[in-house]
């Protein structure tokens, strides 16, 4: 977990130096720089989303995802540790829950960080995690100069899910086939798109409620295997 370790630090670190930098931000060009995050989280998530190796695939498991979702409620829970975070620490920050929600979707939605933490788990090798860190580290700072003290707590979020994965990678390795990747990478896109358009107040996408397809994912792609659909 010694990558995931040091994802959740930069997370921390960068995010502090977001803080001092916000002080001397005027709430227009916040603001601004809020909506220029939402475009270029649009356009990874465009980037990410056409990388997918079936799209059937990935609609079915966005639809059977949002049902788990929103029976489980996955957007509130994330909301409620945000409130509650927020009553403990934010000081009467605002944005918090909003910070602290789109952070941790960001962080955790990507191949990145299912490939970086299955390398560190199995063999130790965390360079996957340190490029993410350094990238992680750049939207930290961006995201709590705009967003405030919430984005700092999503390395919580990002120590447990990846942390998580490191510990089964034994298990999950046979399973992620090159193909599977893909089409996890395609649906983190969609979802990462979503996020974009959220930060931008174009719509009010619940992107948590979305997230059991991730985990659907290799079951459905192993359902069409077998009946020879793929």
């Amino acid at each position: 977990m010694t990558g995931t370790i040091i994802n959740a630090t930069a997370i921390i670190v960068a995010g502090l130096i977001g803080l001092t930098l916000r002080k001397g931000i005027p709430d227009n060009i916040s603001r601004t720089m809020q909506d220029g995050l939402g475009l270029l989280i649009i356009i990874i998530g465009i980037q990410y989303g056409l990388k997918a190796d079936n799209l059937a695939v990935i609609g079915i498991s966005l639809a059977l995802g949002a049902a788990v979702g929103e029976w489980r409620r996955w957007e509130a829970r994330l909301e409620h540790l945000g409130q509650r975070l927020q009553k403990r620490f934010g000081n009467g920050d605002s944005s918090f829950v909003k910070g602290f929600v789109s952070a941790s979707l960001l962080f955790c939605v990507g191949a990145m960080a299912v490939v970086g933490a299955l390398e560190d788990g199995l063999t130790g090798n965390y360079q996957i995690l340190l490029v993410k860190s350094m990238l992680d580290a750049i939207f930290s700072m961006l995201f709590a100069a705009s967003m405030g003290i919430g984005v700092l707590f999503s390395a919580i979020p990002v120590l447990l899910y990846q942390g998580a994965i490191s510990l089964g990678a034994g298990f999950l390795k046979p399973i992620l086939t090159g193909a599977m990747l893909d089409n996890i990478t395609s649906l983190g896109g969609v979802l990462i798109a979503g996020l974009g358009l959220n930060i931008l107040g174009v719509t009010r996408i619940r992107v948590a409620n979305l997230l059991p397809g991730i985990l659907l994912l290799p079951l459905i792609m192993y359902i069409f295997q077998t009946l020879s659909w793929l």
